[in-house]
């Protein structure tokens, strides 16, 4: 418990949301998250599995989460979308603030190079980039109508799949609100894995291109 108190020291405060605003809260966050790219420091996979998890004790209610977190989720992708649209490639220009950090619009630009229209779904289970994916795809010229397809599902998938793992942990696993900070901190290590795994790879890659140019004679 120190470790992890440690290292996620707001951890309480994804709690103290939730008894505080309640669904109100988690949808605002939700909008914010995946809209403004002020938002990207909000917590979202961890804030949504914790939520489940407080609808299975009777803390929520699981149908608005259900419901209305999607709607939430679609309509902040839509904002940053616009953003994007309008705001075009000036925004790579921009730079660093306290909330905007360039090396985040990068990583999603990257993103969207090597995955496409197919950004606007993975980008939803990766931290970060989701904030910034849906703003990088409307300032590359994707179409809205192909967009809001990608967007909807999206949305509907990651929203719908994070609070109902937390809603099962909850009815499966006695007891478990009182030991929710260790579900936040796996849920956040986990949501992390696929970008350290990445960074690795890309790592490896630059290595091995290095060792096989040929080395100048002297």
């Amino acid at each position: 418990m120190d470790f992890i108190q440690h290292y996620f020291p707001w951890i309480p405060s994804v709690q103290e949301i939730i008894r505080w605003g309640g669904v109100l809260a988690i949808l605002g966050i939700i909008f914010a998250e995946t809209g403004l790219l002020v938002g990207f420091f909000l917590p979202g996979d961890s804030l949504l599995v914790t939520a489940g998890v407080f609808a299975a004790n009777g803390d929520l209610s699981l149908a608005p989460l259900l419901l209305l977190g999607p709607v939430a989720a679609i309509a902040g992708n839509a904002v940053g979308y616009q953003i994007g649209k309008r705001a075009g490639m000036a925004l790579y220009a921009r730079p660093d603030a306290r909330f905007f950090k360039r090396a985040h619009l990068l990583r999603a630009h990257a993103f969207y190079e090597k995955y496409g229209g197919k950004t606007i779904v993975i980008a939803r289970f990766v931290p970060i980039v989701r904030t910034f994916a849906p703003t990088v795809a409307g300032a590359a010229g994707m179409t809205y109508r192909r967009f809001v397809a990608f967007d909807v599902f999206g949305g509907i998938g990651w929203v719908v799949s994070m609070v109902l793992i937390g809603y099962g942990l909850g009815k499966g696993v006695p007891n478990l609100d009182r030991h929710i900070h260790i579900v936040i901190a796996v849920v956040i290590l986990l949501s992390i894995l696929p970008a350290v795994f990445e960074a690795i790879r890309a790592r490896r890659g630059r290595h091995a291109r290095g060792a096989a140019q040929p080395k100048a004679e002297g």
